[in-house]
């Protein structure tokens, strides 16, 4: 169901037609560091990978909004799946090694192996998570569907669609696993733009 309070952002009732793959992928590249971060994902050699969620969706909110494309996007999200080593030592190694390709950029890549969530989210969230197979599962999972979108060079993965996103709603995810306590404490952390001015009561969980 909707989250109560969400509405259109201002002039974006309608998403742009065509609405393809191809078009979300230059208007997210409008932001400079997503467009730094794919122009170097050769060098991330990641398996799986993609770039994920609030640095894809708040650039095209921004955009709509007519803000500028990086504004009040405090990090960039790359998932990568490897089953490899699921510790988090061969995280936080995959993590340098990102420091070390997109350092420069002036925002804050984390990364997350998709293939170890289950291994933590029972003890930082309290409820049960199967384990993943794939990095694709992982962004089906986010809290909001209109959230749940990756990319990657030449290729987008949006498991509920991009009409939503160009809509500037909000829709509850069935398939999150947060509890509701965090679960509203993290739609309320989602900058939306100048239209959260007038959407105090964004979220009613």
């Amino acid at each position: 169901m909707p989250v109560a309070g969400a509405s259109p952002l201002p002039g974006s009732a309608t998403p742009p037609e065509p609405l393809g793959h191809a078009s979300f992928l230059r208007d997210i590249e409008a932001n400079s560091v997503n467009r730094a971060i794919l122009q170097r994902w050769r060098r991330l050699d990641l398996p799986q990978a993609w770039l994920v969620a609030g640095c894809l969706f708040q650039t095209i909110w921004n955009h709509r909004a007519g803000r500028a494309p990086e504004a009040d996007i405090r990090d960039y999200d790359l998932f990568y799946f490897d089953a490899g080593d699921l510790s988090a030592d061969a995280e936080a190694r995959v993590q340098a090694h990102v420091d070390a390709v997109q350092g420069d950029l002036g925002g804050c890549v984390e990364v997350a192996n998709q293939a170890r969530v289950h291994l933590w989210y029972p003890e930082f969230f309290g409820l049960p998570y199967a384990a993943l197979d794939s990095a694709e599962s992982g962004i089906e999972q986010f809290l909001v569907r209109e959230t749940c979108v990756g990319v990657r060079p030449g290729a987008v993965c949006a498991p509920h669609g991009l009409e939503g996103v160009y809509a500037g709603t909000l829709t509850s995810n069935a398939r999150m696993h947060a509890p509701v306590r965090s679960a509203s404490a993290r739609l309320n952390g989602l900058v939306w733009n100048a239209h959260v001015s007038k959407h105090q009561d964004l979220v009613q969980l």
